[in-house]
């Protein structure tokens, strides 16, 4: 699976809630890269992506 909630990726990685919050508004994670909005306008945190991100 490459899409989690910020809720569950916030357990994974380490950073807060309110900080993956923050890396969208400010754009530092790019949305069909970093992060998504499922249907239901829920933001998903891409996992693959963020690894990218993290390791560039």
């Amino acid at each position: 699976m490459n899409w989690v909630t910020i809720k569950k990726f916030s357990h994974i990685c380490g950073y807060s809630e309110d900080a993956i919050r923050a890396k969208i508004k400010k754009g530092q994670w790019v949305i069909d890269q970093h992060f998504t909005r499922a249907p239901d306008g829920r933001i998903l945190i891409s996992i693959k992506g963020v690894d990218k991100w993290i390791v560039s």
